[in-house]
């Protein structure tokens, strides 16, 4: 094993420990050989960073399942690769069933789209019950699902107000919304 590996190896084992910067080092070194990878499978910008993200979330939550007797950049690739499989068989069950109801239901959701009183009610209720889920979450994570959800700002915009790299932004914004599905999901 060479030096480049004992600090691969060095790196994953801080991840595994919950080390930010570790996790940032892994998603830097990466990221290019994912999103390519996913670019050339896609041909499509969004469904290749989409997927890359998701590699990633993945992976640093199954980081303790990683064997080192595999390259890491293999076992990243395949977790992509895997996803993006899942993508396709999704959309495949997705056309499969809108063509299996026909138009007719397609067509009246379009046309009957304006809330109800009822359905403003629920939506601000559930909205109040949002907002106490995201302020249990470390306010590193509240501010970057504000940012996103609330005042709508890019990735990008962002990543410039919090001084950070793009792909950070992005893997820290997947993380809350995972901690916050748990919060949701532990309060019904």
């Amino acid at each position: 094993m060479d030096k480049t590996d004992d600090t691969l190896q060095s790196t994953i084992e801080r991840a595994k420990a919950g080390n930010q910067m570790a996790f940032s080092s892994l998603l830097d070194r990466y990221w290019n050989d994912v999103y390519g990878f996913q670019l050339i499978r896609t041909k499509n910008e969004n469904d290749a960073e989409d997927i890359t993200i998701q590699t990633f979330s993945r992976a640093f939550d199954k980081l303790d399942t990683y064997d080192p007797s595999y390259e890491f950049k293999t076992w990243l690739i395949t977790i992509s690769k895997n996803l993006h499989v899942d993508l396709i068989r999704k959309r495949k069950r997705n056309v499969l069933h809108a063509t299996d109801t026909g138009n007719n239901e397609a067509i009246k959701k379009v046309l009957d789209d304006a809330p109800t009183a009822e359905d403003q009610l629920i939506t601000d209720q559930n909205l109040a019950k949002l907002l106490q889920n995201i302020k249990q979450l470390k306010p590193h994570y509240q501010k970057v699902i504000n940012l996103r959800y609330f005042n709508e700002l890019t990735y990008s915009e962002i990543a410039k107000e919090l001084g950070e790299p793009v792909n950070n932004v992005k893997v820290k914004l997947l993380r809350a919304k995972k901690l916050l599905a748990e919060i949701i999901k532990s309060n019904r």
